[in-house]
């Protein structure tokens, strides 16, 4: 399956999201190497979970948001209703 382009816009949130993220990743490392509070770590555990959903979920919206504004585009790359219920779904 081809892939569809997402707006420059989108994609700019996206990476912007997950270089955050990674910085949280990196953070938790450090947390879990340095023995810090188990209560705090999971709560940061929690943070990136949460923000590496939201990130999906919005990479998710802009794919399904450029197969409606160009079905027989999405049609051909293979994104029909049926695969984009399966990522929906995937993220869930």
């Amino acid at each position: 399956m081809s892939s569809m382009d997402i707006p420059v816009d989108d994609r700019d949130d996206i990476i912007k999201r997950l270089r955050r993220i990674e910085g949280q990743v990196r953070g938790l490392q450090n947390m879990v190497e340095e023995g810090r509070d188990c209560n705090d770590t999971l709560t940061q555990f929690a943070a990136a979970n949460r923000a590496l959903s939201r990130a999906g979920f919005k990479f998710l919206s802009a794919t399904m948001e450029q197969c409606r504004l160009h079905p027989d585009e999405a049609d051909e790359s293979g994104y029909t209703h049926e695969m984009l219920e399966k990522m929906f779904l995937r993220l869930g």
